[in-house]
């Protein structure tokens, strides 16, 4: 079952990223081949070509592979940028350690907020025009009166000036220090739990994360 799951994975993958990059297939050949090949290579100037050929098939493989993983993740995120509720689609591909909630918050223009409970705090989320400050700042001051002296985090998405490109939102989530204890957090997640969301549709799509190599 779980081999059905990765393989399904990487195939949504490998849809994704063909739809961005169609040379991806040639691209990853072109990789495979010649490093099979040095390696067949140097088993000839060693009299072992076929053991050589052996040994370095896998690592070929995996050269292949990675660069695959590295164009998948960029595909992922490119073929979500732009969309409603993209920030939200990245932040609930993180694997563990953080609750997220998206949409909180949600103007008319599409502006929103999403909220991610961690034991670093509450990071607030929100991605969409000028505007979306305001909306942080108004969330931020409903989460200090569910959960007084909880730290505060906010985040706006986006390529300008003191904001959070899509494809770093990750690694920028994971810069966060650890303040609360279990039991903090757990207390923190109920409290929060108790001011609820919104429902809106979140992009489909494998995210980087999701991308793994298959175990042999």
């Amino acid at each position: 079952m779980a081999k059905k799951i990765r393989f399904k994975e990487i195939r949504d993958a490998y849809a994704i990223t063909k739809k961005e990059k169609p040379l991806i297939l040639l691209y990853c050949i072109a990789i495979f081949i010649p490093v099979w090949v040095v390696g067949i290579s140097i088993g000839v100037a060693f009299g072992h070509p076929v053991y050589l050929g052996f040994v370095t098939f896998p690592i070929a493989l995996l050269a292949a592979f990675f660069f695959f993983t590295r164009q998948a993740g960029s595909a992922a995120y490119a073929s979500i940028e732009g969309q409603v509720g993209a920030g939200a689609s990245v932040l609930m591909a993180i694997r563990k350690g953080w609750t997220v909630t998206p949409a909180v918050a949600v103007a008319k223009n599409q502006d929103m907020v999403h909220r991610a409970v961690g034991k670093p705090g509450v990071v607030l989320v929100g991605e969409g025009s000028n505007a979306i400050r305001h909306m942080l700042a108004d969330e931020k001051r409903k989460v200090e009166r569910f959960a007084p002296g909880v730290p505060v985090f906010e985040l706006v998405v986006g390529d300008g000036e003191g904001q959070v490109p899509i494809r770093k939102l990750q690694k920028r989530m994971k810069k966060f220090s650890k303040k609360l204890s279990t039991v903090q957090l757990r207390e923190l997640r109920a409290r929060m739990k108790a001011i609820g969301g919104m429902n809106i549709p979140i992009p489909k799509g494998p995210m980087p994360k999701n991308v793994r190599a298959p175990k042999r």
